[in-house]
């Protein structure tokens, strides 16, 4: 099997680092970080924290380099997943089924517009760059993956992927339906990453002040609402998650990724999460005034790198 890790940033890398361990599944990680991918060429790639692995996937910043392979993984940040599959969908024109484990909703809908099989994905693994070529493991988890409904894939064709991974260390299943899981975390990640990322808290911190936790609980009503209104039940409490991954020995010193983008001043991920949340529920006529207010809030920050000094 060959598989291709499309965005070898921190979680790109837990799934390129682990795969590549396995003897029967060749690896190529495809990332424009050009550092990053000297240094696994020259070392490997290193995961630390939660997990001790060093593998040596194949890496490349030009996509040209890419050969056919049958499954991609997509591992991007949302807003740049475009412009990456589109440079790498010659990779899976033959054969390939493309999975994605972004955050956040309509994420398949882009891979979609550049090849043909698509996979919806979702995994809880997470971590940082540390330098180049090393990944601190910062959380375990689950990941899932399932058909795309407008061009659905059989099981036997997402299974490999799901049994290389799980036998990597990255314990992975096949559903029939994918969406359960995927609003789970989007409402987990919705409720949780901005909050944290217009604070500066960590998970836990987040998490342990109940003014910040009561608006966690709202923003997570106004996403289960919108899930509902899909007839999608979640495959597991946002609420009770949220509470797990606050305790010491699982998330509670961990910052969200949303965080790390607005400590380095790079763009968030925010019109995938709660944005997206609040698309879905215009189109539903769901109300979602705590999603609308965080956008426009994560918004503002954003817009406050560009003005212009004084």
């Amino acid at each position: 099997m060959r598989v291709c890790v499309v965005g070898c940033g921190a979680v790109g890398s837990l799934f390129a680092a682990n795969l590549a361990t396995l003897d029967d599944v060749e690896v190529w990680a495809f990332d424009l970080n050009r550092s990053h991918v000297d240094a696994i060429k020259k070392n490997g790639l290193q995961l630390v924290g939660a997990g001790a692995v060093t593998g040596h996937p194949h890496a490349t910043s030009d996509a040209a380099d890419l050969p056919a392979c049958d499954f991609g993984i997509v591992a991007t940040k949302a807003m740049h997943a475009n412009a990456a599959i589109a440079a790498a969908a010659h990779a899976f024109a033959e054969r390939g089924a493309v999975a994605s484990v972004m955050n956040g909703v309509g994420n398949e809908e882009t891979l979609a517009a550049h090849v043909e099989r698509v996979i919806r994905g979702t995994t809880f693994p997470a971590g940082k760059l540390l330098e180049p070529g090393v990944v601190q493991w910062d959380v375990k988890g689950d990941t899932t993956f399932g058909p795309f409904e407008p061009r659905p894939l059989p099981s036997a064709a997402i299974e490999p992927l799901a049994d290389a991974s799980t036998r990597a260390g990255l314990p992975t299943a096949a559903v029939a339906d994918a969406r359960p899981s995927q609003w789970r975390k989007v409402i987990f990640n919705a409720g949780t990453n901005p909050i944290g990322a217009l604070t500066g808290l960590t998970h836990g911190r987040v998490c342990e002040r109940p003014d910040l936790r009561a608006l966690v609980s709202g923003l997570v009503d106004e996403g289960k609402a919108v899930a509902g209104a899909q007839g999608i039940v979640l495959d597991a409490d946002p609420e009770q998650l949220i509470d797990h991954a606050a305790r010491p020995d699982v998330a509670y010193g961990h910052k969200a990724s949303m965080l790390q983008d607005v400590e380095a001043r790079r763009p968030t991920e925010i019109d995938f999460l709660n944005g997206g949340i609040a698309r879905f529920g215009r189109e539903l006529g769901v109300p979602t005034p705590l999603h609308d207010a965080i956008t426009a809030l994560i918004k503002g920050v954003e817009a406050a790198w560009q003005q212009p000094s004084t």
